[in-house]
């Protein structure tokens, strides 16, 4: 069945508000509006106030009513405008939600769904596109996924919900839109493991979030001169699946990382350190990553291209790793 990226959230939040009383959904316009993404469109008028709570808009206010409804019994999702906001919350998540379990000797866990979109790609300048997953990827006590398929997006909910510490959700603003097929598999989402999405023999691509299509659209390119480009999408930010990567790296022999958030202090550079730590002697060439530029998101729309990794310099990447000039 073929649907939208955003229909599968829906469809996962629907269900989940269906089948526990205790589950409930919080956030800016997630009510009457139907959420800022229209994920939510319906959900107030079929499930009341009380489940679907509109929030003024006050970041550190709402993340840590919901950190404290978690702690209370419930299994809230609070829904953050877009990354950048998320920052406003920062001392609830990182200080309080991530850490509650240590400094309560394991007495008291929060199981709290945090969703956030994030990226660029939309004109929407600097405020509203950034790429912050790997900030909350550093943080113990915090697990980070970023659906990248409607499967994932169909199926990462209810393990997220049924994890009894914190779960940060990154959804990529350019997917909602984005069609694909769901397979059978959706309800075998889990935290922990990456996915294989394209196999290949001569480089491993890996990518998260946004950037698996681009990926994705690199390894075609790259098949059309004889290339084969194995596609990794990540999936979980936090815990990394380095079983994974390190076993497509062995094959390969090489890896390009294509990473929306800026070069300096990247997932793309834990990425890179984690390979040369494993699999220093398996390589042919460097680890080579692909980056945002290291400047505040243009909002012209040429200048946003030019910033964010494209299936361009990802192709140029590649080839550059085998000594090879495009056809």
């Amino acid at each position: 069945m073929k649907i939208t990226y955003r229909e599968a959230l829906r469809q996962a939040l629907h269900d989940a508000l269906a089948c526990d009383p205790r589950v409930f959904l919080m956030g800016e316009d997630v009510g009457k509006y139907g959420g800022s993404y229209a994920v939510s469109k319906g959900f107030f008028e079929e499930f009341g106030p009380e489940r679907i709570r509109d929030a003024p808009l006050s970041e550190l206010g709402f993340v840590g009513a919901g950190i404290g409804a978690a702690l209370g019994g419930m299994r809230p999702i609070v829904e953050v405008m877009t990354v950048n906001f998320s920052l406003l919350a920062l001392d609830q998540i990182v200080n309080t939600a991530a850490l509650y379990r240590h400094m309560s000797g394991g007495q008291f866990s929060v199981p709290v769904v945090i969703r956030m979109s994030t990226g660029a790609g939309r004109q929407l300048a600097a405020q509203h596109s950034h790429s912050f997953e790997n900030w909350y990827a550093h943080v113990p006590g915090l697990t980070v996924i970023a659906p990248a398929t409607v499967d994932d997006a169909r199926g990462m909910l209810a393990p997220a919900l049924a994890s009894p510490d914190p779960v940060i959700v990154f959804e990529h603003a350019m997917l909602y839109p984005m069609e694909g097929e769901l397979s059978p598999n959706w309800a075998k989402a889990d935290l922990c493991s990456a996915r294989v999405l394209r196999p290949g023999g001569d480089v491993t691509l890996i990518a998260y979030g946004g950037t698996v299509w681009k990926a994705m659209a690199a390894a075609e390119r790259l098949a059309s001169q004889g290339i084969g480009a194995e596609v990794i999408d990540l999936r979980v930010l936090r815990p990394l699946d380095d079983a994974t990567i390190m076993a497509s790296v062995r094959r390969t022999r090489r890896a390009v990382i294509v990473d929306e958030g800026w070069r300096s202090g990247s997932l793309a550079a834990e990425i890179m350190a984690r390979i040369m730590e494993q699999a220093f002697y398996d390589l042919d060439a460097p680890v080579a990553r692909v980056c945002s530029a290291e400047v505040p998101m243009p909002y012209a729309k040429h200048l946003e291209e030019a910033a964010l990794p494209q299936p361009e310099s990802v192709v140029a990447a590649v080839l550059q790793l085998l000594g090879k000039t495009a056809q």
